[in-house]
Parts: C-alpha cells; structure tokens; sequence
C-alpha cells in the first residue's frame, strides 16, 4: 500500500527572498500561535544560482521572486522538509479571490527550470 501524503496549508507572510527558489516567511498556526522567519524551498523548480557562471540569470529569478511575494501575505502548502532542513512548498497569492501559484509563474515566465525536487 502506498505512504499515504499529508498536505499542510498556511497563511504565512514572506518576509525574505534569498534567490530564485528559497524565501523565508512567518507562518501562522492559528490560535495566535506563529513560527517565525521559517525557511521554504519552492517546489518542482529549480533557479540559477546568484553566484558563479549562472550569477545574473540568478538575480534576475531572485528580483522577479521578491517583485511577486515580498512583504506580501501568502499561502503556502507544503508536506516535508528537503535534505537542507527547508520545507519543499508551493506558494500561492490570493487574487480576486482566486490563487495564483508562484512556483508556476516562475517556470512558466522561463525563469526557473522543472525538477523533481
């Protein structure tokens, strides 16, 4: 029988971006209850590094990433941590009432490429 996958869903509110793929955010639990400048891997992507070879590539995902959820409130939904202790996460903004997957704009704008992690 297959291992039975838990999705967790939060409010949360980005309050770094690092580069194209890592941010950080305070996450609410509810019940006045917050994990504060948590750290989250975007999922199924993988952007340039901001350093070395790929450095202007990487900073041009890094600024459309900060341009998209910066000081802004998110939703994140994420079931595990990756081997660097982050949470693998699909962030999502909220507009009008509909939600807009950040990671999907990422690959779709070409600033990132699709991987398993």
């Amino acid at each position: 029988m297959p291992e039975k996958t838990t999705i967790y869903q939060y409010r949360a509110h980005v309050v770094s971006v690092y580069d194209g793929d890592t941010l950080r955010a305070d996450v609410d639990l509810g019940f006045f209850t917050w994990i504060r400048n948590e750290q989250f891997r975007l999922a199924r992507l993988d952007a340039p590094e901001i350093r070395g070879a790929e450095r202007d590539d990487g900073l041009v995902a890094r600024d459309r990433l900060r341009e998209l959820v910066l000081d802004r409130d998110v939703v994140i939904e994420t079931e595990k941590k990756g081997k660097y202790g982050r949470y693998i996460a699909e962030v999502f903004l909220e507009d009008d009432s509909t939600l807009v997957n950040v990671n999907d704009v990422l690959l779709d704008e070409g600033l990132a490429q699709p991987t398993d992690y």
